[in-house]
């Protein structure tokens, strides 16, 4: 198994966000204040996700378009997701070897704020056949991301990546 794939089975991110896929466009995701990158399965604390990130995308093909998806699929607590999947940010039409900010933002970012429990926070980098083709979902509450991506023809991500996230509690504050 790829060095990229095994910590998002390992995360279960594998299974129940997306179904397997060989990573072929690199991801970098970096939260400004405290200048975070986000690393598979390393927590971040919630006051630094307060702005959305910037997101630099790689690639080999400069007129490739790819969309990108941010969902929380522990929804309310890990321990009984049964609101699976939150989608909290989608951008499209994201130029290959750019950042998402040369896209289009299709659903407004949202901070994460988990309650309950360590949540997963999932980013999840799809391929378009053609710009301005992907359509938004109609809620952000039970998002499905491989439902998403069949409405709108992506086919297999070619990039994903997760942090985890908990509550700020007064003593994990200081």
């Amino acid at each position: 198994m790829s060095r990229l794939v095994e910590p998002l089975s390992v995360g279960r991110v594998i299974g129940e966000v997306v179904d397997s896929f060989t990573p072929c466009v690199k991801l970098n995701i970096t939260y400004s204040y405290g200048n975070k990158q986000v690393s598979n399965g390393h927590e971040l604390m919630p006051a630094v996700l307060t702005s959305k990130p910037r997101v630099e995308i790689g690639g080999e093909d400069l007129r490739a378009a790819y969309t990108l998806v941010m969902t929380d699929p522990d929804v309310p607590g890990p321990s009984d997701p049964y609101l699976r999947e939150h989608l909290h940010w989608i951008v499209t039409d994201i130029p290959g070897t750019t950042d998402a900010s040369f896209g289009r933002e299709i659903v407004s970012y949202e901070t994460p704020k988990p309650v309950i429990g360590i949540h997963r926070y999932v980013f999840v980098l799809f391929k378009q056949r053609g710009r301005h083709t992907v359509n938004p979902p109609s809620s952000r509450n039970h998002f499905n991301t491989r439902t998403f991506a069949e409405d709108n023809g992506l086919g297999p991500p070619v990039a994903a990546v997760y942090f985890n996230a908990q509550r700020e509690t007064a003593c994990r504050r200081r």
